[in-house]
């Protein structure tokens, strides 16, 4: 389970974000698929355009490209990973 940080940080805004009616499941680990059938969250695609205008919004990242949105969107591990790569890199 998610205990804090930014992954915890993270799942808290998509949560909000995405609606999702039923609290955060123990399931949730930071390696868990966020988007897809997989997902604990039972997010999809246009759930995912959600996210990335939120993440870029609350964090002042951008988050561009099909193909890099789906690597960065596959778990609340990579999505702060790239938040945090792409803090330091504008520092």
């Amino acid at each position: 389970m998610v205990t804090g940080g930014l992954e915890k940080e993270l799942g808290d805004l998509i949560v909000k974000i995405c609606n999702v009616s039923n609290p955060i499941p123990d399931a949730l680990l930071p390696d868990a698929p966020l988007i897809g059938p997989d997902s604990p969250l039972g997010l999809d695609s246009l759930d995912a355009v959600e996210i990335v205008v939120a993440v870029q919004k609350e964090y002042g990242v951008h988050i561009d490209a099909q193909e890099t949105g789906r690597r960065v969107l596959e778990s609340l591990r990579t999505l702060a990973d790239f938040i945090r790569r792409q803090s330091k890199a504008e520092r």
